[in-house]
């Protein structure tokens, strides 16, 4: 009897040592492939539109979709710069206005035009994503290239003001950006991005900078900088800077430069996101604010402003 008993504890024993064998071999086997999923996920809502304030951002828009955006610009604020009560801190003013159109021909390949009022620009553009970050870190962030072309239709006497000589070039009035966007999330906290640009133009009034005889030049560098710091599910304040390297706008006193700063609260609502911001920059585009910026934040320069992003679906 007691040999039948230590059999049948044997063979049970051996059999829950299989099972546990096959149930250990199944977990190892379900590990290995949350693992490899988690290795092959890309971050997602990095950003949450194609641009954070002026700054673009390496969101673009998915396939197949249509974003349809506008920008808009009040003017200066303070009293000192132009604004103040008698204008209602600006809003009476339109210091800029643009209107756009973003499709996605692929899910990291995207193009759009736009017009803005300053300049009249009227700008086409692409933007594509060929790196993803992925959520273990195999690819640590996400990068971009944007590029653009803008050009000014305004009149003749307008776009060469200030120029006593001058032919008569179409050309003249073309302008271009070539950017690259690089950008991290980091978890729930936000994210941050850096943008080295190139802007050039194909023509600039011969200027000099009485202080150091800098002139100013057809290209031009810049560094940008924006972070977006998530407030809850919905909703993140943003914040961008620019440093352009240029000689000519250092200390110009016949024609002030300050560097671009923006800040903004971000909502999303629905199939739209809304932006009201702050920024010392006049123009919207790369084209335009990163080349001529006259309002300083010290002088009550800053306009309110707002960007509205919505998506159709085909």
């Amino acid at each position: 009897m007691i040999k039948k008993l230590l059999a049948v504890v044997l063979i049970i024993n051996f059999q829950l040592s299989v099972i546990s064998s096959f149930a250990q071999d199944d977990m190892m086997k379900l590990l290995d492939d949350n693992i490899a999923k988690v290795k092959n996920d890309p971050v997602t809502s990095t950003f949450k539109t194609t641009r954070v304030i002026n700054a673009q951002s390496t969101e673009t828009v998915p396939k197949n979709s249509l974003d349809f955006r506008i920008t808009h610009r009040f003017g200066n604020m303070g009293a000192a710069s132009g604004g103040g009560f008698q204008s209602f801190y600006g809003m009476d003013k339109i210091a800029n206005v643009r209107i756009a159109l973003e499709y996605g021909i692929l899910n990291n390949w995207m193009v759009g035009v736009g017009r803005s009022k300053t300049m009249g620009n009227i700008d086409a553009f692409t933007k594509y994503r060929f790196m993803t970050q992925t959520t273990n870190n195999n690819v640590p962030f996400s990068m971009a290239v944007y590029l653009n072309a803008a050009i000014s239709p305004i009149k003749r006497e307008l776009f060469y003001a200030d120029v006593p000589v001058h032919v008569n070039n179409n050309l003249h009035r073309l302008s271009y950006t070539a950017q690259l966007i690089i950008a991290r999330k980091f978890g729930n906290l936000g994210s941050l991005e850096l943008l080295p640009t190139y802007v050039h133009r194909n023509f600039v009034k011969n200027y000099v900078n009485p202080n150091n005889g800098a002139s100013e030049t057809n290209g031009l560098f810049a560094l940008g900088a924006a972070v977006r710091i998530k407030l809850t599910k919905r909703s993140s304040i943003l914040a961008e800077y620019f440093y352009t390297f240029s000689k000519y706008r250092q200390n110009n006193p016949t024609h002030p430069y300050y560097q671009p700063v923006s800040i903004g609260y971000e909502i999303e609502t629905g199939g739209h996101v809304f932006h009201i911001n702050f920024s010392n920059a006049v123009g919207i585009i790369e084209n335009d604010f990163l080349v001529n910026s006259p309002d300083t934040w010290n002088l009550g320069g800053f306009k309110w402003g707002f960007n509205i992003s919505r998506v159709f679906n085909f």
